[in-house]
């Protein structure tokens, strides 16, 4: 059984298995073809979270808080990181002390909140050191 069927309606139309219709509308009137191709991509774009954070408003990652005391480890990580200098994900400032806000994180060998591990490619999230102002 082939997965779309086509339906004979007013104007040729293409229902799918799993119940989204395109409509493409062949028209003498100039334009209408272009209008119902910007409705379709404009719904498409507002129905996908293309632009969605991986980092959630009250600064986690799954469940895992991106600040406090973080150890870097080559196996056995909560996320992986990827270090770099243009459209991060989240500003980390490394600091000695007081590491209790969005993106302060305290290097420790022990006792450690979230394990990290700084990797190449294939990262959960985008991580830029600054010096000032850390956070989303």
């Amino acid at each position: 059984m082939c997965d779309s069927v086509v339906l004979q309606r007013d104007r040729n139309a293409v229902f799918t298995k799993y119940g989204f219709i395109l409509e493409i509308i062949y028209s003498k009137k100039k334009g209408s073809f272009m209008k119902y191709l910007v409705l379709i991509t404009l719904s498409l774009l507002i129905s996908t979270p293309v632009f969605a954070s991986k980092i959630g408003a009250d600064c986690t990652y799954k469940g895992k808080k991106l600040y406090g005391k973080i150890k870097f480890v080559e196996n056995f990580e909560d996320i992986k990181i990827k270090v770099v200098d243009n459209f991060q994900d989240i500003k980390v400032q490394k600091v000695s002390n007081f590491a209790n806000s969005c993106g302060k994180w305290q290097v420790v060998e022990n006792f450690e909140d979230v394990k990290v591990k700084v990797v190449s490619n294939f990262e959960d999230i985008k991580v830029k050191y600054v010096d000032n102002f850390p956070g989303l």
